[in-house]
């Protein structure tokens, strides 16, 4: 392939600020002439696409790749692979992206990264995932930057290298892409491959917030709750989690029920905390499965029903949760909504304790005295 200068993605030097220095990573460079220019053909075939008239986009698309047009090589790859207006069909999906990759499409190449990720239409190959994302990511694909990213951190088809895959992610947050953003974000916040920062941190993450990252906003909304890289303030706080509850995010659920449980920038309401609880807990959130529980368990906002609390319990235990687990050994060592059973009772304290929670290790240690 010619025509492009590749984007190297060297691991940076901290510098005496303790940040990570983007020296080592190369600019990105605009491709010059790897992709034609699109043309009315291709315009047409695009509108065609949009307008949901398969059959004419088809038709055109074909007949440019056969001509050996890259970008509608892709975007036939794209159709097969999606099954837009053709059977979905991952093996001719797979042959579409080949010949344009080959051309230096970075679309195609991270399609077909990702087809070798997860095994379709191609066998599952972490190594050629790879290549085919470096490929990609060299032309400055945000996508491809970030997965290439995500292989070094996780060591998938490349020894792991933390410092490597801190690289890949600034370039593509660099570019606007949120999980990028969010990523570095965490980064920042826990010190990993980088100093940490809250205040990178929260910088990031409102980019991504900004963009509508569920995620971030969670985390945004966190920060704002214990004041930590931003000023503390329950209100600001509230309205993240709320961008993220109404998005459907379980974390931002559950913290959005909490707050209105406590009366946290919010007006205390525990029928609406029961609602946002309720709205996770579906989800099979466990925390949010743990708290509806508890609500039922005390009647906050729904009727007291120690039978409904123990459902929701057990929900939550099953998963690993340390505090529901630790609710079912009290429930039955007392005998309230389950029969009484030490013997399950010490289970459930057992499988709390193993996790770390101290008055289960301590209700535990009572029981072999």
């Amino acid at each position: 392939m010619t025509g492009f200068r590749a984007i190297r993605c060297q691991r940076p030097a901290l510098v005496a600020v303790a940040v990570v220095s983007l020296a080592g990573c190369a600019q990105r460079a605009q491709q010059k002439s790897v992709n034609l220019p699109p043309t009315p053909s291709i315009e047409r075939a695009e509108s065609a696409l949009a307008a949901q008239d398969h059959q004419l986009a088809l038709r055109i698309f074909s007949e440019l790749a056969d001509q050996g047009v890259p970008e509608a090589q892709a975007r036939l790859g794209w159709m097969y692979y999606s099954g837009a207006g053709v059977p979905e069909d991952f093996a001719k999906a797979v042959y579409w992206y080949r010949l344009a990759a080959h051309q230096g499409n970075p679309k195609a190449q991270f399609r077909l990264g990702y087809l070798h990720y997860v095994g379709r239409g191609v066998p599952k190959d972490f190594v050629e995932s790879v290549r085919w994302y470096r490929l990609a990511a060299e032309q400055g694909h945000a996508v491809a930057q970030f997965n290439l990213g995500n292989k070094y951190s996780r060591g998938e088809g490349v020894p792991r290298d933390v410092a490597e895959g801190i690289c890949w992610y600034r370039l593509a947050a660099d570019q606007g892409y949120a999980s990028a953003q969010f990523t570095l974000g965490n980064r920042y916040r826990m010190g990993v491959g980088v100093p940490k920062d809250p205040f990178e941190a929260a910088r990031l993450y409102r980019l991504a917030a900004s963009q509508g990252d569920p995620r971030a906003q969670w985390s945004l909304g966190w920060m704002h709750r214990i004041g930590e890289g931003v000023s503390r303030d329950d209100n600001e706080s509230v309205r993240w989690y709320r961008l993220a509850a109404e998005q459907g995010d379980a974390s931002g659920q559950t913290a959005l029920g909490s707050a209105y449980r406590q009366g946290r920038g919010v007006p205390k309401d525990p029928v609406e905390a029961a609602r946002w609880y309720r709205l996770a807990a579906d989800q099979d959130a466990a925390g949010a499965q743990f708290l509806l529980g508890e609500l039922y368990s005390k009647g906050e906002g729904v009727p007291e029903d120690l039978a409904e609390a123990v459902r929701w319990y057990r929900l939550a235990a099953d998963q690993g949760y340390s505090r529901a687990q630790f609710s079912l050994g009290y429930l039955h060592n007392a005998g309230d909504g389950v029969p009484k059973d030490l013997a399950e009772s010490v289970r459930w304290y057992r499988l709390a304790a193993e996790q770390g929670h101290s008055v289960a290790q301590y209700n535990l240690a009572r029981k072999y005295r």
